[in-house]
């Protein structure tokens, strides 16, 4: 959280756009047999033969999705990919190209986009996509990231938010809410930096719900393990506003209504320690939080016993028909309607 006061600073007019753009581009490799043509044309060539393509994109801009003062310029880089293509899990798709366009202010030397960069590549070496593309331009309102993440599928794997069903489970990968709490953690410890900036942050206790906050993983092993215990959902969408929103998505999207069971939610000892230690709910932080980038699920009951005791996966409820509504039943088996409370980008910051 204490900037270095000595760091080199090449300016970004130096080079040009074209040069900013072969100076950060030239360690890329094309590594996906859809690949036909990356960077350096006017547009990228893909061929994804008889596979179905999937597409999504996201925006992320400063002050609003992600504050500098404790998101180091790597992993943003990192966490601006890998939100997209959790997306593209979300399908039940392989993500296999990304483009990225940046608008940036004339605060950010060569040094700091060099950083950013190195983010990118690292998510893309990890998740094994290629980088073909995108556009840079200048900002007078700081950093602006646009990503689009591009996928396969075949035509018969595809999953919808629409496929849900009446007695179908309802299930999640991961834990839930540690994002959230690790963005508690950071927004207090800034708080403490700017009264007093000889003030070292003591994060080692929050170390798991920081990393969830500024370094979270999309689930594409979740995609490969469903295939491998040969389980299609029903239906799926991850989760980056909250559980209770995407649930409700999931019931408008399929015409149905949702039961969740309150002591079902996986929850990591972490975040139930830290919303102590905050006095917060730990069951609204999991319903209303956001940004875990979990998979939420629908499956046909018929495929339970594959999924039963799996380590990765847990049934949190069912689904209704349309016209039970949807519902939290609590620990004291209380029905509480679901509301969207989760995060809202179009809200005043």
């Amino acid at each position: 959280m204490i900037e270095d006061k000595n760091q080199q600073r090449t300016s970004l007019a130096d080079l040009g756009e074209f040069g900013l753009i072969d100076h950060l581009t030239k360690h890329f490799e094309i590594t996906q047999k859809s690949t036909v043509k990356g960077i350096g044309d006017d547009a990228a060539v893909l061929d994804f033969k008889s596979k179905q393509v999937v597409v999504s994109t996201d925006l992320l801009v400063e002050h609003v999705h992600f504050d500098l003062s404790y998101m180091p310029l790597k992993h943003l880089g990192y966490k601006a990919i890998m939100v997209n293509l959790s997306d593209i899990y979300a399908m039940n798709a392989t993500a296999t190209q990304v483009t990225i366009s940046i608008a940036v202010s004339n605060r950010f030397p060569l040094e700091a986009i060099e950083e950013l960069y190195t983010g990118f590549e690292a998510a893309a070496q990890v998740y094994g996509v290629d980088i073909v593309g995108g556009d840079t331009t200048s900002s007078t309102t700081g950093l602006i990231i646009s990503v689009t993440a591009i996928g396969e599928v075949n035509k018969n794997d595809v999953v919808y938010r629409s496929g849900a069903k009446p007695n179908d489970l309802l299930v999640v990968s991961g834990d839930l809410g540690a994002a959230y709490m690790g963005f508690q953690v950071l927004q207090r410890e800034k708080e403490v930096f700017k009264v007093n900036p000889n003030n070292q942050p003591d994060l080692d206790p929050y170390t798991y719900i920081v990393e969830r906050q500024l370094k979270p993983e999309a689930r594409k092993d979740i995609v490969k393990l469903l295939k491998d215990l040969k389980v299609k959902p029903t239906s799926m969408i991850d989760i980056s506003d909250g559980l209770s929103s995407e649930i409700i998505h999931l019931c408008k999207q399929s015409g149905v209504g949702a039961a969740l069971y309150e002591n079902k939610i996986p929850l990591d000892p972490q975040v139930i320690s830290t919303c102590e230690e905050f006095n917060i709910d730990s069951t609204t932080i999991a319903l209303n939080g956001g940004e875990d980038y979990e998979l939420l699920m629908t499956v046909s009951q018929e495929d339970f016993p594959k999924i039963k005791g799996n380590p990765h996966l847990t049934v949190i409820g069912y689904m209704t028909e349309k016209e039970r509504g949807m519902h939290l039943i609590t620990r004291g088996e209380t029905l509480v309607p679901l509301i969207a409370k989760g995060w809202n980008a179009l809200k005043d910051q």
